[in-house]
């Protein structure tokens, strides 16, 4: 065991799947001599040579499209986009050939491709560097989407992600990169994708949550547990495909659900959450499901991005107000 950051977490996964598999690459912006923008991908240039860390131009389509081919060759790319905002050039190639690659082909052709990037804000970045736009990777059949809150999750998911044989969208929070650190195991291991995380068992109200929220959910739970208020709280980690088995037994227990996300509140994951809440456990409802979002706006710059990122004061009111 070692005690590592989410960083480290996910270049630890990378050193350690391109040392088991030879089949395995990264590629992007800088991410050979470089070490990457966020320094995920430091060393393996020096350790795995220019074959296997491949610095690209700056061309999102051409990089993701290159990784497509390689994937059907045999391959195993992981690309790194620099910002979750940079991933947009790259859409036809994600949408209109990796997602459906095993479909078009008839199970002939998989497409075993990750692409990582850094979400979200809380950084003082740009407005292009600090979206939390999950919901349209979601929406695309033919996609997982994966999204870790703690190191020890960060590596077994990315282990995961790289050994699926489609294509995973493994979305980073970057606020969390190097602001926590937990015992995570050096040997390999793999986190199933598709299956949530009770991390707190409760039985007043569910608390929902992924990536970044996590850490505004637990800060909650501490100060809420004081009022005598008993929080289940689950971290989903795979937003698609979605565990509504752990979702929904949670909820027939506690009667009451808050989701919270970072990103806009229309139409967004929470939406659809409360959704299947309402078409499956309806009954067992004690109140309305409750949503916390960021608001429907473009990012705003810097400490004004406070306003829009939901926080402790924000989920407390929530949940109270559902009590």
């Amino acid at each position: 065991m070692a005690l590592l950051t989410i960083a480290a977490a996910l270049n630890q996964a990378l050193h350690q799947e391109m040392e088991r598999d030879k089949s395995v690459l990264v590629m992007g912006e800088d991410v050979g001599l470089n070490g990457g923008v966020f320094r995920i991908t430091d060393g393996l240039y020096k350790k795995f040579g220019a074959e296997r860390s491949i610095d690209t131009p700056l061309a999102e389509a051409a990089i993701v499209g290159s990784a497509i081919g390689l994937a059907m060759a045999g391959m195993k790319p992981v690309v790194e986009i620099q910002f979750d905002g940079f991933v947009y050039p790259a859409f036809d190639q994600l949408i209109n050939h990796a997602s459906r690659m095993r479909t078009r082909t008839r199970g002939k052709l998989t497409c075993p491709l990750v692409v990582r990037f850094p979400y979200g804000g809380g950084v003082r970045a740009l407005e292009h560097h600090s979206e939390s736009m999950e919901t349209l990777y979601i929406h695309i059949p033919g996609l997982k989407v994966v999204c870790p809150s703690t190191p020890y999750d960060a590596k077994g998911l990315l282990i995961s992600a790289i050994r699926d044989p489609d294509p995973v969208i493994f979305m980073e929070p970057k606020k969390l990169y190097r602001s926590l650190k937990e015992e995570v195991p050096e040997e390999l291991y793999e986190i199933p994708l598709g299956k949530a995380r009770v991390m707190i068992e409760g039985s007043d109200v569910t608390v929902i949550g992924w990536g970044a929220m996590i850490p505004v959910i637990l800060k909650t739970h501490a100060a809420l547990s004081k009022e005598n208020i008993s929080i289940e709280v689950i971290d989903l980690r795979t937003l698609s495909p979605l565990d509504t088995e752990t979702i929904l037994a949670s909820v027939q227990k506690t009667g009451r659900c808050v989701i919270i996300q970072e990103a806009p509140r229309t139409l967004g994951l929470a939406s659809e959450i409360s959704a299947q809440i309402m078409e499956h456990a309806m009954q067992f409802l004690k109140a309305p499901v409750s949503r916390v979002t960021g608001f429907d706006v473009i990012p705003p710059l810097l400490k004004t991005e406070d306003y829009n990122i939901p926080d402790e004061k924000r989920l407390a009111n929530a949940i109270k107000k559902i009590l």
